[in-house]
């Protein structure tokens, strides 16, 4: 009787992967999979830090609209605040008899640095 294994196409060098092969394979993997770790990681790292920053501009954008709404822009007066990790100050300055330049700074202290936003403004008065 004929052994049927004899009539297959398969030569003996095609009997599947090499350790070598499949050893290359997986280091090549493993180097994508740490790109993508770290780049995952970098990517958090700039979207939280863009947060605080947005933040920052907010409370600055919130204080300047609030000074805008005074009648009388004589009654503006230099002043801060903090407002959790951020610490808040603003400074009128007179440019002509009606007009009034405000300018507005926010400061934090995130992870050992310094950060800061600042906005300025010319208003009349309301």
């Amino acid at each position: 009787m004929k052994n049927n294994y004899e009539n297959t196409t398969l030569s003996k060098n095609n009997r599947g992967f090499s350790l070598l092969e499949v050893v290359m394979a997986m280091a090549i993997f493993s180097i994508g999979i740490l790109a993508v770790g770290s780049m995952q990681l970098w990517s958090t790292k700039n979207n939280t830090a863009g947060n605080f920053t947005t933040e920052a501009t907010m409370l600055a954008r919130q204080k300047i609209e609030e000074l805008k709404v005074v009648s009388d822009i004589d009654d503006l007066a230099s002043g801060n605040d903090t407002i959790g990790i951020y610490r808040r100050s603003w400074v009128p300055a007179d440019i002509t008899g009606t007009l009034s330049r405000i300018t507005v700074t926010v400061e934090w202290t995130r992870q050992g640095k310094d950060h800061s936003v600042e906005i300025e403004s010319v208003t009349r008065g309301n």
